[in-house]
Formats: C-alpha cells, sequence, structure tokens
C-alpha cells in the first residue's frame, strides 16, 4: 500500500477533468465519478511520471530537494537533451508505499524519512519515447488506472485546513463503505507568483 499526500491544483470540466496548473498545462485525466459535500470520486487514467526518492526532515524540504533533480531532467537533463513539457501535477510520497513539472505535486511521510517526488508526463510520451535521464536519482515510471477519493481548498496551505479536508475524504469513505489508503496526498498546482490566498491545494486519498 502506498502512503500519499499530494499538492494539486485540478479543473473540472463537465464530467472529466484534467489536472494544471494553468490552463496551458497539462496534467492526468479522470472523470469525476460522484460528488458529495465537496468530496469528489475520481477515476484517473493511467499516466506517466519522472521521480526520484529522497531522506528529508519534512514534506516540503522533501519537494524542494526532489524539485531539482526532476526540473533538471525535464529542461534537457536527458540522453536526447529533449526539453519535456510542463504538466500538472507534481507530487511527493513518502517510500516503501503506494504512488500517485506537471502538477500536482505529491507528499507522504512514512516516519521513516524518505519522500518519493515526481512530475507527471506529457501523455505524447510513452515508456519507449521519453528519454533517458541523465541524473540516475531519477527514474521513470506507469501509474496504473485507479480511483481517488479528493477534497480541493483554495489559499494557504495551513495544516488545519489539510486536515479538515482529510477528514470530509474520511467521513465520505465511512458512509459510502469505500476503503481507501491509509494516507492521504496533498497536492498544489499553483507557483509562487500566484499569491498565498489564491493558491489552489487538494488532499486526495486513494481507493484501494
Amino acid at each position: 500500500m502506498l502512503l500519499k499526500a499530494t499538492l494539486t491544483v485540478l479543473a473540472v470540466f463537465s464530467m472529466v477533468g484534467v489536472a494544471h496548473a494553468a490552463d496551458n498545462i497539462e496534467g492526468p485525466q479522470y472523470e469525476v465519478l460522484a460528488s458529495e459535500n465537496g468530496v469528489e470520486l475520481r477515476e484517473y487514467a493511467p499516466y506517466l511520471v519522472a521521480e526520484v526518492t529522497v531522506e528529508a526532515p519534512s514534506r516540503s524540504a522533501a519537494s524542494s530537494l526532489g524539485f531539482r533533480p526532476l526540473a533538471g531532467y525535464i529542461f534537457g537533463g536527458n540522453t536526447s537533451r529533449d526539453e519535456i513539457a510542463m504538466t500538472a501535477p507534481v507530487t511527493t510520497q513518502s517510500s516503501g508505499t503506494e504512488i500517485a513539472m506537471t502538477a500536482p505535486v505529491t507528499t507522504a511521510d512514512t516516519g521513516a524519512g524518505l519522500y518519493t517526488v515526481h512530475f507527471t508526463m506529457p501523455r505524447k510520451w510513452t515508456m519507449d519515447t521519453l528519454p533517458v535521464p541523465n541524473d540516475p536519482r531519477v527514474t521513470l515510471k506507469e501509474v496504473p488506472a485507479e480511483k481517488r477519493l479528493a477534497y480541493r481548498f483554495v489559499g494557504v496551505k495551513a495544516q488545519d485546513s489539510i486536515d479538515r479536508a482529510d477528514a470530509a475524504i474520511l467521513a465520505y469513505a465511512t458512509r459510502n463503505d469505500v476503503a481507501v489508503s491509509v494516507t492521504s496526498m496533498i497536492a498544489g498546482y499553483d507557483g509562487p507568483r500566484t499569491p498565498s490566498g489564491k493558491r489552489r491545494w487538494e488532499v486526495m486519498r486513494v481507493v484501494e
């Protein structure tokens, strides 16, 4: 089982959504299957990620440490020197669990101080066509199709906001008899130029 905490911003168009940090930023595709009290049950299509595992004292520190080698990869740090378009999200998760610049970024803590940070790859790439990373810490993988419960909020990424969102997800799971992952993801889609009060976040848990 993978433990996740993801910083994400997602947009929904009708019943099909694309996660994005800006209107021209690509992200994983998903369909909203149900919605209740701000919680969405989503079904995600498979997608590719570039990821790196780092040791850090906190989720935020892990995001910063993991971002650098991944950014190096998509900005030409690969065998063919290709630049790979930004997408959303970037995710960070603790190592030793299942994992979900692109957007979002996800982070989860297993208590061992190891986190996996990953960038979503644009859909035009396949495992056969993605360039090989120059940095041996960066690996490529496919995230399989999966369902998630998600709750979004706008503003400062305060712990109480995260806790309220996660509580709403757990309440939904209890009411609807849905089994979810042990830990949550926190997904963030907006960069530092976006005012803190307008930044978009999501808390998500994978449906087991």
